[in-house]
């Protein structure tokens, strides 16, 4: 089974339409970030914007500097954005202030579609509601559950379980696009090892350099409870890792053992077709949302944290249910998944041919 062709008008639909809840007459503000970056593709904007305008909007485009420490939008952004209905960003600010009351004012989406490609294939056009309500599947599953247990052909192997109440937990206050990863479950009451793919990587929230720390062979995390207990490999990578974390650490005064949460991918659609190494910013803000990555989010006692862990083709547990399977995710296998697979035909189709292509 071949990926159909592109169709960039249906998922610029489901993004304005089934996502942002765009509509004739609305107030649309599309954000975007200079595209000389080369994070998002730039002909994105227009397409987004041409869009909106089809349908009806009043569409209005604004350009955002980068700012790799950003916590907060500027107080000019924050005007435009009181007087728009929607506002989609094409820019990392709004992936950066994801954990804030950025959504308080209207509906806020952010767009982890890069590109035309992406936003055109499976990964943009698979119906926004289906993945809303695998996710909520997923959470009710996990907070129900009395065990948790990961591992990975690499050696990962932790457990624990999820609290009572994830399922109902706030997460962020805007809108992702598309709907790529459940909650964070939080890593209190787990334990265990994660093995590192080669490298660590930032998180998403501040840029900084190196962001991107590699290493030369194998290298475990050990974690108790939520809280760093050690690292098993080389002299030389342990090293690496543990300055790296007092690097990071230092800079922004926060808690370097702390292990806040992880989650995993859970769209099908979404792939990497690039390398790591071409830009580990771009790769840590896209990729994760393959069902072969599950990451956490650690240094700093808050979301997402700011040094992440990739676990590659994890097999998550459920209660002895194994819903990821070496990086496949079987929404059959959540309770309501069958109905959702037969309901929905672009759905069925995104897990009947995942992509694999993750950058690695």
């Amino acid at each position: 089974m071949t990926e159909p062709q592109a169709d960039f008008e249906a998922g610029a639909a489901n993004l304005l339409k089934n996502c942002a809840g765009t509509k004739a007459g609305d107030r649309l503000l599309v954000i975007h970030e200079p595209p000389a970056l080369d994070y998002y593709d730039p002909g994105m904007v227009d397409l987004v914007a041409d869009y909106g305008r089809a349908i009806g909007a009043d569409v209005r485009v604004l350009e955002a500097p980068f700012d790799p420490d950003a916590s907060r939008l500027p107080d000019a952004l924050e005007v435009e954005m009181r007087t728009a209905d929607q506002t989609v960003f094409l820019a990392r600010i709004g992936d950066q202030i994801r954990f804030t009351d950025v959504g308080r004012h209207h509906q806020v989406v952010v767009s982890y579609a890069l590109s035309r490609a992406l936003l055109g294939c499976r990964f943009g056009t698979a119906d926004y509601a289906s993945f809303v309500e695998l996710k909520v599947a997923i959470d009710a599953m996990l907070a129900a559950a009395e065990s948790i247990e990961v591992s990975c052909p690499a050696g990962t192997a932790f457990s624990g379980r999820a609290p009572a109440d994830h399922a109902s937990s706030e997460e962020v206050s805007i809108r992702r696009f598309p709907m790529l990863v459940f909650t964070p479950v939080p890593a209190t009451a787990f334990s265990g090892k994660a093995a590192m793919p080669g490298f660590l990587v930032g998180t998403g929230s501040k840029y900084y350099d190196p962001y991107l720390k590699a290493f030369e062979g194998p290298l475990f995390a050990h974690f108790e409870n939520g809280r760093i207990s050690g690292f098993e490999g080389s002299a030389e990578d342990i090293r690496r890792a543990e300055d790296h974390y007092r690097f990071v650490a230092e800079k922004y005064g926060i808690d370097s053992g702390f292990v806040h949460s992880w989650h995993a991918g859970m769209h099908p659609g979404c792939h990497y077709d690039r390398r790591l190494e071409d830009g580990a910013g771009r790769w840590s803000g896209s990729a994760f949302g393959n069902p072969r990555i599950l990451h956490f989010h650690t240094c700093g006692a808050y979301a997402p944290g700011e040094i992440s862990w990739n676990i590659i083709d994890p097999t998550v547990s459920v209660d002895g249910v194994k819903v990821w399977e070496d990086g496949f995710l079987h929404p059959a296998r959540i309770p309501g998944g069958s109905e959702l697979l037969a309901r929905d035909p672009g759905f069925r189709a995104a897990f009947e041919n995942p992509s694999r292509e993750i950058g690695l």
